[in-house]
């Protein structure tokens, strides 16, 4: 079974489907919509998406997350009766986690019936079969905003690392000068940070 892929995106749909290039290999990879751009990446480009392999009898779907959470909350709502894998990715698109998760605990039909292909009945059958599952995830969805946080400090640092080693910067100049930019690297776009980057290099 297919646990994890980690490689480059060369291609993607206007649903979220992506195609993951690993290792030569092109996986078609079904997604909940902005799942390229919530996955932490990598110094060299590329992601790391957490997969489910959804066996049909006629074919083997490959659906794949930004965050452990995002999946184990795919499986909660494709075990729901009448929820597949196609209205699972509907919801994911619509509502992260924890707001998922805010809506079940507040019974919020409304909120749920605006997601494309939930009626009524499904979303009054999401409260009813995922309340008690779902309860904990408050906690879990502060945790996942503190981890994608910490996840997005680090993939800065790693692209901005990246582009001044390609610059000709020695290693451990590079990284000296981005560790000065210290929370920066969370809130700034790696043009302004390269900028002071470089301009930390050059009192140096």
């Amino acid at each position: 079974m297919i646990g994890r892929l980690s490689g480059r995106i060369v291609g993607e749909d206007t649903d979220g489907a992506v195609v993951l290039d690993v290792g030569g290999v092109g996986y078609d990879v079904r997604a909940p919509l902005g799942t390229s751009g919530r996955a932490a990446p990598g110094a060299d480009g590329s992601i790391t998406l957490y997969t489910h392999l959804h066996v049909r009898d006629d074919a083997l779907e490959l659906y794949g997350f930004a965050s452990e959470s995002e999946r184990r909350v795919f499986r909660l709502l494709i075990d729901v009766p009448n929820v597949g894998p196609k209205t699972a990715l509907g919801v994911l698109s619509a509502l992260p986690p924890a707001d998922l998760a805010a809506a079940v605990e507040a019974k919020d039909i409304g909120r749920l019936t605006r997601i494309d292909g939930v009626g009524k009945k499904t979303a009054e059958r999401l409260v009813l079969e995922l309340r008690e599952s779902l309860q904990r995830l408050g906690d879990l969805g502060r945790a996942t905003e503190l981890n994608a946080a910490r996840q997005g400090a680090a993939g800065a640092e790693a692209r901005l690392l990246g582009a001044l080693v390609n610059m000709g910067y020695k290693p451990v100049d590079a990284q000296r000068a981005v560790r000065a930019l210290g929370d920066r690297l969370r809130d700034e776009n790696l043009g302004e940070l390269l900028k002071e980057a470089l301009a930390v290099l050059a009192a140096q």
